[in-house]
């Protein structure tokens, strides 16, 4: 039996656009009817590594982070939203939310690696924040999302107070910004060759076409 194609998936749970490339990237997938020849892993990126606990509004972050105008951020929302529709996925921006730190849930998905558990938990923590409003720095909301996809919370929350699980995940950050990894998502495979951003349905069924092809 051949080997699967191995995808790993460079990104953060508060990160719109890797949502959008997953799912774009899902839907090709599906199309090619391929889902039993594919290994998806996903790997840590924090968009904003130094977010306080308190977070910051998302507005005032888009300014202060990229100099965009409220009108360019708005125009950005709807946009997303568009993308998010077209693929089944709510993203419901509204004037309070706010960016939050996203470090153990990087820690919570490593753990869900080992039950198979990565992509559900991933998708789980996303709609949490972008499609319920929720903050997913916080422990009760965490463990929501946990329990959701049928994991043991107890055990998954006790690794947010292990320095080694920290360690490992700061190593792995690290790991990636050293390939030169500096925005996300990126999408490698075979630890070979990558993609950047959230690129249409049939740009991903190209790739994995040939990909698959060559294996």
């Amino acid at each position: 039996m051949k080997e699967k194609l191995k995808i790993d998936i460079v990104s953060d749970v508060v990160c719109p656009w890797c949502t959008i490339g997953y799912k774009r990237l899902e839907k090709a997938i599906s199309e090619l009817g391929i889902e039993n020849q594919i290994d998806i892993a996903w790997q840590p990126f924090e968009l904003n590594p130094n977010m306080p606990a308190e977070g910051q509004n998302v507005i005032e972050h888009i300014t202060e982070k990229y100099g965009a105008t409220l009108e360019q951020q708005k125009a950005s929302q709807q946009h997303m939203k568009a993308a998010g529709d077209e693929l089944g996925f709510k993203f419901d921006y509204f004037d309070d939310m706010r960016m939050v730190n996203t470090f153990d849930a990087h820690i919570l998905l490593e753990y869900a690696k080992d039950f198979n558990k990565q992509t559900e938990l991933k998708m789980q923590l996303t709609k949490a924040f972008f499609s319920d409003r929720k903050d997913v720095s916080k422990k009760e909301i965490l463990k929501e999302a946990l329990l959701k996809v049928g994991l043991n919370a107890e055990d998954a929350l006790a690794k947010l107070d292990n320095e080694e699980e920290r360690l490992d995940i700061r190593n792995k950050q690290n790991y990636w910004k050293s390939l030169g990894v500096n925005s996300v998502p990126t999408i490698v495979f075979n630890r070979k060759s990558a993609v950047t951003g959230a690129q249409p349905v049939d740009t991903f069924k190209q790739v994995l076409s040939e990909l698959i092809t060559a294996e």
